[in-house]
């Protein structure tokens, strides 16, 4: 199987929402979810990645690009999400590895993420490709 790895065109954002949704734990409306990634794209460091199969989606993540003092220019995939019919046969490892490579050929020298508490098969490939913990995301809704 030929798989597409490409950056979606900011109109066609709202495609990855569907996706998203179903990584959503906090159950937020589309309407939310639509508005908060066209304020994300406007903050001019965010990019989403997708995954096709032909020109079905099946894939995605979004990437934040910084530069943080303690690891210089980085990417943090976010939402990453694979439609499970297509999962266990390696398609995460090569999205991975297509993100590496877009993120050096940009010029970053790390990647960072968080990962829900909860979900236990998202620790496992982070730590298969070589991710270790550094600390404790926390959260406090304003």
């Amino acid at each position: 199987m030929a798989f597409i790895f490409k950056i979606i065109d900011n109109e066609d954002i709202e495609s990855v929402i569907p996706l998203v949704e179903k990584l959503n734990s906090y159950k937020i409306s589309y309407e939310i979810l639509k508005k908060r990634f066209y304020e994300m794209i406007a903050q001019k460091n965010y990019e989403c990645a997708v995954i096709y199969d032909g020109n079905k989606l099946i894939g995605v993540s979004g990437l934040w690009f910084c530069t943080r003092h303690y690891s210089g220019r980085s990417v943090e995939p976010d939402h990453v999400y694979i439609d499970e019919a297509y999962r266990n046969k390696g398609l995460g490892r090569q999205f991975f590895n297509w993100i590496y490579d877009y993120a050096k050929e940009r010029g970053y020298e790390a990647v960072e993420l968080n990962t829900y508490v909860s979900n236990a098969q998202s620790h496992k490939f982070y730590f298969n490709e070589g991710f270790k913990i550094l600390g404790f995301h926390f959260f406090k809704k304003l």
